[in-house]
C-alpha cells in the first residue's frame, strides 16, 4: 500500500482537468475535445460491455515536471511489480472464463481496460477518471446523451489511500467500485462512498481478528506499529477502541514507522521496544516499512518478542524471509487474506506472449514483464546493452522453462479476491439483463437493458449479489458494501535446515451469529522461544480468586495490583474489579475465594463449659432431692420440727427448681427457652427468697412471743398465712413476668457484633426495664430476709436458724452483686455462662448454708438430734458448729 501524493499533485490533476473542461466549454459549442491522453501501461479488450481496473504493475514512478513552464509530460514508472502483473492477468483471466461460460452473461461479451497506477495515488486517480470519462478524441454533443458508458464498473484499488481519493469522485456519479485490497475501515461510510465494494474485509474486522489471537494466547499487554497513512492511522484507531470496549488488552506503546529510512526515528523506536515488558508486538504496516525496522531489530539484536502481522506483509514478506531477519521474526503470527484456488489459471498464464498481444492488448506492460522474468531486451535493445552481454527478446520464450513467482498459483490471496470481484459484477450484470420488462426495480418498474446500461443501475443490483465461487467461499456484500470477513491466520516457520516455510494455522471469522470465532491448529504453531511455547505477555499478572485489581495510577487498565478482599467478602473469579459481600449467615474463607457458613457459637451442651455447669445443675438437684429425702425420712425428729418442716420443705423444692431452671440458659436459644428461662428463674428464686424471708419472719415471731406482752405476734404467722405470705410474694414476681413476656418478650437472636465472622446465638432480654424489675425484685426480697436474719442472729432463748440464714443470705447477695457487672461485660455464650454460674453458686450457697448444718446433725450426730438439745444448750453447740463450718 502506498503513501499519500503530496497536496500540490493533487491540486494541480483537479486544477488541470477543470482547465480542460473550461477550454472545451468555450471553444467546442456542438463537440468536446479530450485535451490529454492517458497511455501508461493500458491493457484492453472490446466487448459489449467495458469493465475497468487499476492495478500496480510497477512499483515507483517518475513525477512530471510541474513548473507549468511547458505543458505536463507523461509521468514514467519502473521496478516492475510481478504480483500486481499477475492480479491484471488474472482479472483478464475471469473475464474470458465468464465470456466462455454459456450459463452466465449469455450473448454477452465481456471486455476491459486496465491501468497500471504504478503504486502512485496521482497516476490511479489520473487512470480512474479515465476510465469513467473514456478516450475518445472528440466527441459530438447531443440534444440527448444516449449510449453506454465508457467502463460499467472499476475493480481497484490496492492502496486504501488511492481508494478514498477515487471513490470518493466515483460516488458522485454512481459508479461502481470493487476493490480486492483496500482495507481501511472508513470506506464502509456508506454517506462518503456509497459506490464503494470490496472483496477483502475492513480492518475493523481484522482489527478484531487480531484481537481474537490475543484473547486465544492471553496475551493482554503488546505494543503496536503503525503506518503515517490511512491505513495504520485508522487501524490504530480502531484497535485502541476495540481493546477499550471489549477489556481484552491493553497497548503499551504506540510508535508510528517513517517513510523513510529515518535511522535515527528507527533507532528510537526499537528502543522503546527494548525497554517496554511487552512481549507481543503489533505490526500495521507495509513490507517496505518493515524492512526498514527490522534492519535496526537485527542490529540492536532484539529477540524475545511475538511478532503480530497485518495482512499487509504476512504472506507478502518474503524479502524478510531471510537468514539475517528470521532469528526474529520466526514464529511470527499474521492475518492474511483468504487464499483461493483458481482452476486454469496457470494454464492461461502460461499462454501470454509478447508476440500474440502485439500492440493492441497488453502493450507496454507486456513488454515489461518479459524483459524481467528473462532478463533480455527487445530490439533495439538500450545502448550498452549487448557490449554488455545483455540478450535480445525473441518473444519465444517459454515460461515453463524459467523459476518465477508469476506461474506460482499455489498461493492465491489478492489474485482471489481479484476474481471474486469480477464475478460480483458479472453476476450482478447478469441478474440485471435478466429483469423482465414491467417487473424492473427502477422507476415505472423498468429494466436495464444492455444498449442503455447506467453504472448506478448496476449498483442496485451489485448490492445484492449471491453467489459461491468453485472453492466454496460464498460472496455478498453488506449494507457498508463489506464482503462476508474471513482470513487466514499465517505462522512463519523456520526450518532446522535454514530454510523458511509460512504455513496456514488456522482462520478467523463471523459466525452465523455476527461474532468472530477463531480455528487455531496450536499443534502446527512454530514457537521462537526456547520453551517452544507462547509467550506471556501481560502488564501484571492475573489476580487470583481472593484477590481484586485495583488499578496502577497514571498507567493502562492492564496494569494493576491485587488487593486481597476484606474479611466478610470474596470474589472467585480472576481479574475481579471488586469484592461481594457474603450473605448475613456466611464469611468468607481464608482464601477470600468462597463463602463458608459462620460458626455458630451458643453454651452448648457438648462443649467443657456447658458440660461443666449441667453437670453442676443436675448435681444440685440430686442433693436438694437427697437432702429432701432425708428430711421427710426424719421428719418427726426434733431438728426438723424446730425449725418449721414445711417451709424446709418449700425451701428445698424451690431450690431445685433454680438448679433445674439453669438448663434453660444452656442449648441453641428457642423462642420458648427464651421466654420460658429467665421467667422461670425469677419465680423460682422469688419462690426460695420467700420462703426464706417468712422462715426469718416467723423465728422472730417466736422471740417476740416469747417475751411479755408478746403474744399476739405469733397469730399473724399461722400456717395459713406463711402460705399466703409466700404465695403473695411469689404472684407479684409472676404478673411482673406476665407483663414483661406480654410487652416486650426475650426473643432468640444472632449477634454478629461480637466478631464478624461468628454468629453468636443469644435470648434479647427484649425489655430492659422488665429484667431489671425482675432482678430488683429478687433483691429487695434478699435484702430484706439478710436484715431481718442478721437483727435476730444473736437471741439465744431457742435454737436460732437466723445464723444460717444470715451466712446464706449474704452469700446470695454478694452472688448477685457481683453478677450484674459481670454479666453486662461478658459477651455472646459467656453472658449465659455467667447467669448460670450466678444460678448455681447462689443456689448452693443456700442449699449448703441453710441445710448443711442440719444434716450434719441428723446423719452425723444422732445424739444432739433431741428435744432437750434443741430447746437448751445445744443451740450454743449448733451455733458454734455452724460458725466452724464457715
Amino acid at each position: 500500500m502506498s503513501s499519500f501524493l503530496p497536496s500540490y499533485l493533487l491540486l494541480f490533476i483537479l486544477l488541470y482537468s477543470y482547465f480542460c473542461y473550461a477550454m472545451s466549454s468555450s471553444v467546442f459549442t456542438s463537440s468536446c475535445q479530450l485535451q490529454g491522453q492517458f497511455h501508461l501501461n493500458i491493457m484492453h479488450k472490446t466487448g459489449d460491455v467495458i469493465l475497468g481496473g487499476l492495478f500496480p504493475v510497477h512499483f515507483f514512478s517518475s513525477v512530471p515536471d510541474l513548473s507549468f513552464a511547458s505543458e505536463p509530460q507523461q509521468p514514467s514508472c519502473h521496478g516492475f511489480y510481478v504480483q500486481g502483473f499477475r492480479q491484471a492477468q488474472t482479472m483478464a483471466f475471469a473475464i474470458d472464463e465468464i465470456n466462455n461460460n454459456s450459463s452466465l452473461l449469455p450473448n454477452v461479451t465481456v471486455g476491459y481496460t486496465l491501468y497500471d497506477n504504478c503504486a502512485e495515488l496521482g497516476i490511479g486517480f489520473r487512470g480512474a477518471l479515465s476510465l469513467a470519462s473514456g478516450q475518445e478524441e472528440q466527441i459530438i454533443l447531443h440534444n440527448t446523451c444516449v449510449g453506454k458508458p465508457p467502463v460499467l464498473a472499476i475493480v481497484g484499488e490496492t492502496s486504501s489511500t488511492r481508494s478514498i481519493a477515487i471513490s470518493s469522485i466515483l460516488g458522485l456519479y454512481r459508479v461502481p467500485m470493487v476493490s480486492y485490497f483496500a482495507t481501511c475501515s472508513c470506506l464502509s461510510d456508506r454517506q462518503k462512498y456509497p459506490s464503494f465494494f470490496r472483496t477483502i474485509p475492513s480492518d475493523a474486522f481484522q482489527v478484531r481478528a487480531m484481537i481474537q489471537i490475543l484473547k486465544h494466547f492471553g496475551w493482554t499487554w503488546a505494543g503496536l506499529l503503525i503506518t503515517d497513512d490511512d491505513y495504520g492511522l485508522h487501524a490504530a484507531r480502531s484497535l485502541q477502541s476495540e481493546l477499550s470496549l471489549s477489556g481484552e488488552g491493553c497497548l503499551a506503546y504506540v510508535e508510528v514507522l517513517p517513510w523513510d529510512k529515518d535511522t535515527d526515528e528507527l533507532r528510537r523506536i526499537v528502543d522503546v521496544m527494548k525497554q517496554s515488558t511487552a512481549r507481543v508486538v503489533i505490526a500495521f504496516v507495509h513490507l517496505s516499512h518493515m524492512i526498514n525496522l527490522m534492519e535496526e531489530v537485527a542490529k540492536q539484536n532484539v529477540t524475545g518478542l511475538q511478532w503480530l502481522a497485518s495482512e499487509g506483509w504476512t504472506a507478502t514478506g518474503a524479502v524478510l524471509q531471510t537468514p539475517k531477519f528470521m532469528p526474529y521474526l520466526g514464529g511470527t503470527l499474521g492475518i492474511a487474506i483468504r487464499r483461493g484456488e483458481i482452476p486454469g489459471l496457470r494454464e492461461f498464464l502460461l499462454q501470454i506472449r509478447p508476440d500474440l498481444h502485439h500492440n493492441n492488448n497488453y502493450g507496454n506492460s507486456m513488454v515489461r514483464f518479459w524483459e524481467f522474468t528473462f532478463q533480455c531486451r527487445f530490439a533495439p535493445a538500450p545502448a550498452g546493452w549487448l557490449e554488455g552481454g545483455g540478450a535480445i527478446c525473441t518473444g519465444k520464450e517459454d515460461l515453463e522453462n524459467v523459476n518465477t513467482k508469476f506461474l506460482d498459483v499455489s498461493n492465491l490471496r489478492p489474485e482471489y479476491n481479484v476474481y471474486k470481484a469480477v464475478y460480483a459484477l458479472a453476476y450482478a450484470l447478469d441478474d440485471m439483463l435478466q429483469c423482465k420488462p414491467r417487473r424492473g426495480p427502477f422507476s415505472g418498474h423498468s429494466c436495464a437493458t444492455l444498449q442503455s446500461l447506467e453504472p448506478w443501475q448496476l449498483l442496485y443490483y451489485l448490492e445484492r449479489v449471491n453467489f459461491s465461487t468453485p472453492f466454496g467461499d460464498q460472496v455478498s456484500f453488506d449494507e457498508n458494501g463489506d464482503v462476508v470477513p474471513i482470513y487466514d491466520v499465517m505462522n512463519w516457520l523456520w526450518l532446522p535446515d535454514g530454510s523458511t516455510k509460512v504455513q496456514n494455522v488456522g482462520e478467523v471469522k463471523r459466525s452465523a451469529f455476527k461474532v468472530e470465532e477463531i480455528i487455531l491448529d496450536e499443534d502446527k504453531i512454530f514457537w521462537n522461544f526456547e520453551s517452544k511455547k507462547p509467550v506471556r505477555s501481560v502488564c501484571s499478572e492475573s489476580c487470583p480468586p481472593g484477590t481484586h485489581m485495583v488499578r496502577k495510577k497514571g498507567e493502562p487498565k492492564c496494569c494493576f495490583d491485587c488487593i486481597p478482599c476484606s474479611e466478610g467478602k470474596i470474589t472467585n473469579k480472576r481479574n475481579s474489579l471488586e469484592c461481594t459481600s457474603c450473605p448475613e449467615d456466611f464469611w468468607s474463607n481464608p482464601q477470600r475465594d468462597h463463602c463458608v457458613p459462620k460458626k455458630t457459637e451458643f453454651l452448648s451442651y457438648f462443649e467443657p463449659l456447658g458440660i461443666c455447669l449441667t453437670a453442676a445443675s443436675l448435681l444440685g438437684t440430686f442433693i436438694c432431692t437427697v437432702v429432701l429425702g432425708i428430711f421427710i425420712y426424719h421428719r418427726r425428729t426434733p431438728i426438723v420440727r424446730a425449725n418449721n418442716s414445711e417451709l424446709s420443705f418449700q425451701v428445698l423444692l424451690s431450690l431445685k427448681l433454680c438448679f433445674l431452671c439453669s438448663l434453660l440458659f444452656i442449648g441453641r436459644p428457642r423462642m420458648w427457652t427464651c421466654q420460658l428461662r429467665h421467667a422461670a428463674f425469677g419465680i423460682s428464686f422469688v419462690l426460695c427468697v420467700s420462703c426464706i424471708l417468712v422462715k426469718t419472719m416467723v423465728v422472730l415471731a417466736v422471740f417476740k412471743v416469747s417475751k411479755p406482752g408478746g403474744g399476739t405476734s405469733l397469730k399473724w404467722f399461722g400456717a395459713m398465712q406463711q402460705r399466703g405470705t409466700v404465695l403473695c410474694l411469689t404472684s407479684i414476681q409472676a404478673a411482673i413476668c406476665t407483663a414483661w413476656l406480654v410487652s416486650a418478650s426475650p426473643t432468640p437472636h444472632k449477634n454478629t457484633q461480637y466478631q464478624n465472622d461468628k454468629i453468636v446465638y443469644e435470648c434479647t432480654v427484649g425489655s430492659t426495664v422488665g429484667f431489671a424489675v425482675l432482678l430488683g425484685y429478687i433483691g429487695m426480697l434478699a435484702v430484706l430476709s439478710f436484715l431481718i436474719a442478721f437483727l435476730v442472729r444473736n437471741l439465744p432463748d431457742s435454737f436460732n436458724e437466723a445464723k444460717l440464714i444470715t451466712f446464706g443470705m449474704l452469700i446470695f447477695c454478694a452472688v448477685w452483686v457481683a453478677f450484674v457487672p459481670v454479666y453486662i461485660s461478658s459477651p455472646g455464650n459467656y453472658a449465659d455462662a455467667v447467669e448460670v454460674f450466678a444460678i448455681l453458686a447462689s443456689s448452693f450457697g443456700l442449699l449448703i448454708t441453710l441445710f448443711g448444718p442440719k444434716c450434719y446433725i441428723i446423719l452425723l450426730r444422732p445424739e444432739i438430734n433431741t428435744k432437750k438439745a434443741v430447746m437448751g444448750r445445744g443451740a450454743e453447740l449448733i451455733a458454734s458448729l455452724c460458725i466452724h463450718t464457715y
